[in-house]
């Protein structure tokens, strides 16, 4: 039988799919050069289409076509990215897929015969599929984004020195380890040279899951606390648990029972408790507490609760210590003008000194501008009793309120940690805004000043003593979510304390924590101030510190990233039909009908997890994403038909203001970041320089794409690292379900095990007091608006016996 007689269906199958591709590809190109975008897309469409009908008709001259849109494919590719192979993939991988579909037999025998000893069309597609993969396989050997480095050996000698705030060597007694947030564990057991034998040795559940009537966002961010010879954590519904250290099991469970049929929940999360002992002498060189010996709960564990109240436990027992507040209970909603249950979310454990407890909250982002106010308040750690507050809008006023005031409603808040230092008696708040984060036309012209903000209070007065500013005007929610940290740097003129801050907008401000001045320079820049969103102004600069990890240009269209050319291309036009002009682009009603592209977006290079620093070895250790979002600022009166959702993302109400604003993750139509890759990073910097040591991608996709494939592309995580004496660091909150362990010397992958679900918490390590033996604890309970699978698991890792190193660093 003639080949020619069999060629109609495979024919007419091949050349349709191109046409109908062809035809995607050429009406969204139009699209995208009616934009000002990148002509290939049209030009390559036509081709396609051409092709398609070429191949219907059996014209063998459809692979010499194909042969050239393949040719100008790679040569455009190379052009816009390099030879970038997460770049390029998208790009060429149709096109040499179809390449590769015509040069087989049973498709080629179907065309028409070649002039005898002349097949010009086949050579040519042969050898431009041949140059396509050569190219392919030179950019499986390039890295356009690490940094590969060494710590310098001075460091990694140890010259720094650990002043752990007072916290035992074999101990975690705050958030941060301590109320310096540094994140650092002294022990030295697990070194680069054994980690690799790290094993699970126990797990505990803690029974605590989503409820029908909790919010979306709930997680389980929890860093346990070990001291006291005890481990001691919290779940999202604030139940406060204390485990034994070596075996996991529930020594006791303290549940305060709290109110969760509230509708304005916007989170169901707790990151930690705090600890307090009558015992310790304060840093300040104050005594022990006289009064220990006959003190109800001389040793406590003081835990915030999601509806709005500050609870004091027995650290011994669980019990209640009823002389705290009224029965063990402080009622943080006394004195604000707004009591609506669920409005008042503390997320974060308080700031704890021997003195003074410091507390702060959350509140509904963007709900409104009727919210409870964002007073910082000083506690009395044994009474309960409030000493003094801090209102941002009312800053100099800080003697407690008298019956009947109230706190200044909607004023700047701080939701994340603050670190203390009690030698200079100041506790560091890192600043939220005012809500809602998007417009700025009506606040507080005294608070102001405090949005994104790292603002330094006397401990024992809350009186200011420091502000510094890392975003002015801030209508981007660059709010500081991180826990600053405290760090005596090696400086050419000697040590100076000074306090590290991580922000959203990827700069690290170096500050001295004395008297507030800059460390590391951050000269104020000119940035887009063109048509404000009605109503509201732009400020004209911003501060760049110079240690940042912002990126060094703008995002453009040749970013803009797809698993294929044709989500690549919608990727395109979204960019295309949306504002963007860097960083600070001012948010807008539609810009162009669409809105405006946010990036770094409202999740930031660096969130709640902060940083990890190796005081030792002076070493900055951070987690780096980079994901953009859309923005788009709805008039009012089109959003009250809609509604808001509850959540951060999706359609959110601002109520009281000219508009509601639209939040939404910057993805194709496939649900993949349209943003290049990589998204997710682990990064050192020496903080003797100041310059970054080494920046490796990290994560993989195996746990967030459509197809659980494992691809190396690096992804974001939301929680922090902790950094041990022995030169390992960890990281459990990427995307896929894995804690890792890197050598801090070069920042290469050493160690990784498998969660049992997502692990979007930070970390923390310490030392058996009953074997020596160091652990490593992470909980792995995911996150409910990142949507990584749910869980309830604390997991414990250690060396198994006689492989460890000495147990601490001196």
């Amino acid at each position: 039988m003639n080949p020619s007689s069999r060629s109609g269906p495979l024919l007419t199958i091949t050349g349709s799919i191109f046409i109908l591709l062809g035809l995607a590809l050429l009406g969204g190109g139009i699209y995208l050069a009616t934009l000002g975008g990148s002509f290939y897309y049209l030009v390559s469409g036509l081709a396609l289409i051409i092709n398609g009908v070429l191949v219907l008709k059996r014209r063998r001259s459809a692979l010499g076509l194909m042969a050239a849109i393949l040719v100008v494919t790679v040569a455009w590719s190379l052009v816009e990215v390099r030879f970038d192979w997460w770049q390029l993939l998208p790009r060429l991988d149709i096109w040499f897929a179809a390449a590769v579909w015509l040069l087989l037999p049973f498709v080629d025998r179907r065309l028409d015969k070649p002039a005898e000893g002349a097949d010009v069309g086949r050579k040519a597609l042969i050898a431009s599929a041949v140059v396509t993969l050569l190219v392919g396989v030179v950019a499986l050997f390039q890295d356009y984004h690490d940094l590969h480095g060494v710590v310098a050996a001075e460091n990694m000698a140890g010259g720094g020195t650990h002043d752990a705030a007072g916290v035992a060597a074999n101990d975690w007694s705050a958030y941060g380890r301590s109320g310096y947030g540094d994140r650092y564990a002294p022990a030295a057991q697990i070194t680069p040279a054994n980690v690799s034998q790290l094993k699970q040795v126990w797990s505990y559940h803690t029974g605590d899951f989503k409820g029908p009537t909790d919010p979306g966002e709930i997680a389980n961010e929890v860093t346990p606390l070990k001291v006291n010879g005890m481990l001691y954590m919290c779940t999202p519904h604030n139940i406060v648990i204390a485990l034994d250290p070596d075996t996991g099991k529930e020594i006791w469970r303290h549940d305060p029972k709290i109110n969760r049929d509230a509708a304005h929940y916007q989170h169901m999360i707790c990151r930690g408790v705090s600890y307090w002992d009558a015992n310790a002498p304060s840093l300040n060189g104050a005594p022990a507490r006289a009064d220990a010996a006959t003190m109800e709960c001389p040793r406590r564990i003081i835990a915030p609760t999601m509806d709005g109240t500050l609870i004091a436990v027995n650290a011994d027992t669980g019990k209640s210590c009823a002389s705290f507040g009224n029965n063990g209970v402080v009622d943080l909603y006394k004195g604000h003008p707004v009591k609506v249950r669920g409005m008042l979310m503390p997320t974060s454990p308080p700031a704890v000194a021997q003195n003074m407890i410091v507390m702060a909250a959350s509140v509904t982002d963007n709900h409104s501008i009727d919210e409870p106010s964002g007073v910082i308040r000083g506690y009395d750690p044994v009474t309960g009793q409030l000493v003094w507050n801090w209102d941002p809008a009312r800053p100099d006023e800080t003697n407690p309120l008298t019956e009947g005031e109230t706190y200044v409603r909607n004023s700047p808040n701080s939701w994340g940690v603050s670190s203390i230092d009690e030698k200079l008696g100041m506790v560091y708040i890192p600043m939220g805004n005012e809500t809602p984060d998007t417009w700025g036309g009506t606040r507080n012209k005294n608070g102001e000043r405090f949005n994104s903000a790292i603002v330094a209070l006397d401990l024992a007065t809350g009186k200011l003593r420091w502000v510094y500013q890392t975003v002015h005007h801030d209508i981007w929610d660059m709010d500081i979510g991180g826990q600053p940290t405290l760090v005596d740097i090696d400086t050419p003129k000697g040590k100076v304390p000074s306090v590290v801050a991580t922000t959203k907008t990827g700069h690290i401000f170096v500050i001295d924590r004395r008297n507030g001045t800059l460390v590391v320079p951050a000269p104020e820049k000119p940035v887009p101030t063109d048509n404000p969103a009605p109503g509201d102004h732009l400020s004209p600069t911003q501060p760049y510190s110079a240690l940042s990890f912002l990126p060094e240009r703008n995002i453009s269209e040749t970013d803009m990233w797809g698993t294929t050319p044709f989500d690549q291309l919608a990727c395109r036009i979204i960019y295309k039909n949306h504002r963007y002009e860097g960083p600070f682009t001012p948010q807008t009603v539609g810009g162009k009908g669409k809105g405006a592209i946010i990036s770094p977006g409202p999740l930031g290079i660096f969130e709640w997890g902060g940083a990890s620093v190796d005081p030792v070895r002076q070493l900055l250790i951070l987690n780096p994403n980079y994901m953009g979002f859309l923005e788009r600022l709805v008039p009012r009166e089109k959003a009250q038909a809609k509604g808001g959702t509850g959540g951060e993302m999706g359609l959110q109400p601002q109520t009281g203001i000219p508009f509601a604003v639209e939040i939404s993750p910057f993805l194709s139509p496939l649900g993949f970041p349209c943003q290049a890759p990589p998204w997710g990073y682990v990064a050192a910097v020496d903080l003797k320089t100041m310059k970054k040591v080494w920046m490796h991608k990290n994560g993989t996709t195996r746990d967030s794409a459509p197809v659980p494939i494992a691809l190396p592309l690096g992804v974001p995580s939301l929680g922090g690292m902790v950094t041990t004496g022995g030169g390992v660091t960890f990281l459990s909150s990427t995307l896929d379900y894995y804690i890792r362990g890197y050598d801090v010397s070069n920042g290469k992958e050493i160690w990784k095990a498998r969660l049992p679900a997502g692990g979007q918490a930070t970390p923390m390590s310490y030392v058996s007091d009953k074997t020596g033996k160091q652990y490593i604890v992470v909980m792995a309970g995911g996150h409910g608006s990142l949507g990584t699978k749910m869980g309830d698991e604390m997991v414990a890792y250690a060396l198994p016996d006689g492989v460890a190193a000495p147990a601490t660093k001196k």
